[in-house]
């Protein structure tokens, strides 16, 4: 029988310029009196870790190129944010008139490629953390060490379900635990085999954990899940870990390559 999970809200100083976050969380977890225990998941907001790390830039620094200036002209957009998502973004597909272009960075479909301009002072914007999965692996090996136990960390996002309102959580990043749960093969309630189904562990726990973290002024930048059904791992991760090929995901291959006109004869869909 499933076990309750539970979540801890686990809040810490606003930060707007460069800090030690393994301190910064070790501290925070002192003063939340929250003890890690085996199986534990530390939820981690990206934004939190980026500022950390001194990923924030001054939009005024930036020197936009014509190709900036005329993707900004065309999706409406400020140019030196364009100019970022040109720096910052593994690929592009395309925008929309209301300030986004649809990126990837680091496995994430994301607007943007996850620049974030709330929650820092005006006129600058925060870039996603670099190497995050080395982050996530650096940071769960310093709290093993000082708790004397095998926790998952993630870094945590918001995102964007597709032809949905609202955000939601994502994983970023993860170690410690496998992230996706393989259901192939299995049996279900009739009897039927799996067949394609793959449950995203880290991204169903980075929902749990933006719950209570938030989004807004609730200065909760860390979560802890207790009672997570994990499978703790020592080995890296990366993004191929939980990144579909292009190929065979259905929101990317059919909005570009598989596209079907409207009126197209029964026969083409088969």
């Amino acid at each position: 029988m499933p076990q309750p999970l539970t979540v801890f809200p686990v809040s810490a100083p606003v930060q707007d310029r460069s800090f030690d976050l393994i301190a910064a969380l070790q501290r925070s977890l002192k003063s939340a009196a929250i003890r890690l225990d085996d199986g534990d998941v530390v939820a981690i907001s990206s934004k939190y870790a980026s500022i950390a790390a001194g990923r924030i830039v001054a939009l005024a620094d930036v020197a936009p190129t014509p190709q900036a200036r005329n993707l900004a002209a065309r999706y409406q957009m400020n140019a030196a944010i364009t100019q970022l998502v040109l720096e910052e973004a593994d690929h592009i597909f395309g925008g929309i008139e209301l300030g986004f272009l649809l990126t990837t960075k680091s496995g994430v479909l994301s607007p943007n490629a996850g620049l974030d301009r709330s929650n820092i002072p005006s006129g600058k914007a925060v870039l996603l953390p670099e190497a995050p999965f080395e982050l996530a692996e650096r940071i769960r090996r310093a709290l093993q060490k000082s708790c004397d136990c095998r926790v998952g960390v993630i870094l945590t996002d918001s995102w964007l379900m597709p032809g949905r309102y609202g955000t939601t959580g994502i994983a970023i990043a993860m170690a410690g635990f496998r992230p996706i749960k393989d259901e192939r093969g299995k049996r279900d309630l009739f009897g039927n085999a799996m067949a394609v189904t793959q449950i995203g562990v880290a991204d169903a726990l980075a929902v749990c954990a933006q719950v209570v973290m938030g989004e807004r002024d609730e200065a909760t930048p860390f979560a802890v899940l207790r009672g997570a059904d994990i499978e703790l791992t020592d080995a890296p991760l990366s993004a191929d870990a939980v990144s579909i090929p292009w190929r065979h995901c259905i929101y990317i291959e059919s909005l570009t390559l598989g596209l079907v006109h409207v009126d197209a004869a029964a026969s083409a869909l088969s």
